[in-house]
């Protein structure tokens, strides 16, 4: 599949509203996480290796609807009402089977008039997915106005150590797209290949959740051929991406990825020849990997050191293992 998302000169400027980062308070260094002494030597290598110094974690009787709840709850009042659309972006693995995250979340933050779903399938390329989304929806419906994303970092069963990929921590946010808000959403490329659907599983069906354990297929097909995928695929979006806003790579002032390892850092750096801003190793080191938190993580750190000027542009890039890649531009 191959996806894209087009900005025409009559189309209304759509941003983002505000963004609520929830972070635990309680942090524990990788070598003090429950599944390191489980690790084989090559796991525990990489595991000390990857960036990850430190992850949050919230307690057990934490949900992912109630903490999404709580994201949401820190946005304004306003623009939370005004809301007609509540966007879940799809956790590792829902509270309930046959329920609904996303109405947990509507019911529990009084958002009555608005309609509550969610996105899945594509990892942490949901957060990327889902603001191309919201915006697309509000060009197209501007009576919608404004819409709220929101999503939960939680592992999978008992395990935070994810080899041969990164070390999980805890998290969640909610953020607002609407017409007017910044920055503005200006350029966006998505894709997917559904050949790696099944690289990464959990056999969940015949076994308690403290028993469940992710499993790769190969983990040379991940570090080779996606990798290899996901260099074409991302230096080829780069190049639309700029194209489609009239830009070139000296015009973008920060560059921002999904924290996954550090020498993934230095790889698409290397690919690209952008510099990712030091955010990325910032938030990788303190929080680890947050799923598809991370860029909206990224994001929202970028814009609270004030550092950029209006009319700067930020480029986002996302990738994840089922493999979906997206690339957005975002005008300060």
């Amino acid at each position: 599949m191959n996806a894209s998302s087009t900005r025409s000169d009559a189309a209304p400027e759509i941003g983002i509203g505000h963004i609520a980062c929830l972070l635990p308070a309680q942090r524990k260094g990788v070598r003090n996480l429950p599944d390191f002494e489980m690790l084989a030597r090559a796991e525990a290598e990489f595991a000390l290796a990857c960036g990850v110094e430190t992850v949050g974690v919230y307690d057990d009787a934490s949900t992912s609807a109630s903490l999404a709840a709580d994201a949401v709850r820190r946005l304004p009042g306003t623009e939370v009402s005004a809301s007609k659309l509540l966007v879940m972006i799809g956790p590792r693995a829902p509270d309930v089977l046959l329920g609904s995250d996303a109405a947990a979340v509507q019911d529990s933050v009084a958002m009555r008039s608005a309609f509550a779903f969610s996105v899945g399938d594509v990892g942490c390329t949901g957060s990327s997915f889902s603001w191309a989304l919201a915006r697309d929806l509000l060009i197209a419906t501007p009576a919608y106005n404004c819409i709220v994303l929101a999503y939960v970092s939680r592992p999978i069963g008992i395990n935070r150590i994810r080899y041969p990929v990164t070390v999980i921590g805890d998290g969640a946010f909610a953020m607002t797209m609407r017409s007017g808000g910044r920055p503005a959403l200006r350029a966006h490329r998505m894709e997917m290949d559904g050949g790696f659907h099944d690289l990464f599983h959990v056999d969940y069906r015949m076994s308690p959740w403290y028993e469940w354990r992710e499993h790769c297929e190969s983990p040379d097909r991940y570090r080779f051929e996606l990798a290899l995928k996901s260099r074409n695929r991302l230096l080829r979006m780069v190049e639309e991406v700029l194209e489609q806003a009239w830009i070139s790579k000296s015009d973008v002032a920060a560059t921002l990825m999904q924290n996954v390892t550090a020498s993934a850092f230095e790889f698409y750096e290397q690919l690209l020849g952008l510099k990712i801003h030091h955010v990325c190793r910032d938030n990788l080191r303190r929080h680890g990997h947050l799923g598809a938190m991370d860029v909206v993580l990224n994001l929202h750190s970028l814009l609270e050191e004030g550092c950029l000027r209006t009319g700067q542009y930020v480029l986002v890039i996302n990738n994840s293992p089922v493999a979906a890649w997206a690339v957005t531009l975002w005008e300060i």
